[in-house]
């Protein structure tokens, strides 16, 4: 690879930023409007609003609150602020302490402590002036490709996905790796069917037991439901594409990953160490896994598709790969990167794969995607996995 560098914002952990935002995170949704009125006309804030926090059994909250520490120590958040309501299942100590453990910059909120919104909404932006401020004099810094994170996804798929947008891909991801990078894929449910390649490519038989464990643990909380996946997936779209089988969605949607060796298995959130190819156990719900991926520490995201899925993610910029070439026309405005040369035979897939690795090197050095453009990136949502109580 010729690139060695991007430009990024060197954190005390020793991981880089690509962005260098404010995080205002709401401990539990009963704080979404307070945190909402602090960050109005806050340059550089990004409130994450969402529905969790409350009403979870354990093991939920503690998905919750590990994604919350993930989402608030984020490699580019340089400052947090938790705004809680006080009577929340998730623990905003906990939450504060985890993140406290990465980021110097970080405060908390509790609205019932404060006195009400109004109360709140005035500490708050006094807070938020006072980090932005700080966040000011952090500059960016020549960083080795070691300290580029990136996680890979897909949606909106058709047939043009597994033949164009994801083995470009996974060249690019290739090519990371190897250079010293790390990359995060899941999705597991759209492993199904292809799991056994992907267990072979485990850099030992306890990773590929991972592997197998995820998939056979994502299908049976599936058949608990009354419903086989392999009966209702692909989706719609996915059918309309040309993809006929849920085992023909995985084969394309795998390939993103490239032909690396897997080097192990995490959770939903949880922070990944060290360097090469990981797998996070993640459904394929856009704003879950997006968010999942920034929690675990990902400071880029390539996103393939057909040519159809516009969302991005509100703490990490998303790079948009489209592989068919009439919705690349028409959904021109969301695409960073046209696979659709691929399938026109004007590019190969290692042309386009470098494309990919250019585009997601000027993304991490500060050049806006088109979703931070659009603005399409305000959007993020927590996995749980049991019920509401």
């Amino acid at each position: 690879m010729a690139e060695k560098t991007f430009y990024g914002f060197p954190r005390e952990d020793g991981t880089a930023g690509t962005r260098n935002y404010l995080a205002i995170i709401p401990t539990v949704f009963c704080a979404n409007e307070v945190v909402s009125a602090i960050a109005r006309g806050q340059p550089n804030s990004r409130p994450l609003l969402h529905c969790k926090g409350c009403g979870q059994l354990a093991p939920d909250l503690e998905i919750i609150t590990r994604t919350l520490v993930g989402l608030g120590s984020s490699p580019n958040v340089g400052a947090t602020l938790l705004v809680g309501l006080g009577c929340e299942a998730v623990s905003i100590d906990e939450v504060y302490a985890g993140i406290a453990q990465r980021r110097s910059l970080v405060e908390k909120l509790v609205i019932q402590e404060a006195g009400g919104m109004s109360a709140a909404v005035r500490k708050g932006r006094q807070i938020v002036e006072r980090m932005i401020g700080a966040l000011a004099t952090q500059k960016r810094a020549p960083q080795p490709l070691a300290n580029l994170r990136l996680a890979v996804k897909c949606g909106s798929s058709d047939a043009t996905s597994g033949l164009a947008a994801n083995p470009a891909t996974g060249k690019a991801v290739d090519e990371i790796i190897a250079a010293g990078g790390t990359v995060i894929f899941g999705e597991t449910t759209e492993f199904i069917g292809a799991e056994h390649i992907l267990a072979a490519r485990a850099i030992d038989g306890a990773v590929a037991q991972k592997i197998l464990a995820i998939v056979n643990r994502m299908e049976k909380r599936i058949i608990q439901m009354g419903v086989d996946m392999r009966g209702t997936q692909p989706s719609p779209g996915n059918i309309a594409g040309g993809l006929t089988t849920i085992e023909e969605k995985s084969l394309g949607a795998i390939s993103k990953s490239g032909h690396q060796p897997i080097c192990d298995v995490y959770e939903y959130g949880e922070q990944i160490k060290g360097s090469g190819l990981f797998i996070m156990d993640s459904p394929g719900k856009e704003d879950e896994f997006l968010t999942g991926a920034c929690a675990a520490g990902a400071n880029m995201i390539v996103f393939t598709s057909g040519g159809g899925a516009p969302q991005g993610c509100p703490l990490v910029p998303v790079v948009k790969v489209a592989g068919n070439p009439d919705k690349v026309l028409r959904m021109k405005e969301h695409v960073d990167v046209d696979a659709g040369a691929i399938i026109k035979g004007t590019q190969s897939i290692q042309g386009v794969g470098r494309s990919i690795i250019q585009r997601v090197l000027r993304a991490a050095s500060g050049e806006q995607v088109a979703a931070e453009i659009h603005q399409y990136d305000k959007s993020i949502g927590i996995y749980t996995r049991g019920p509401t109580i």
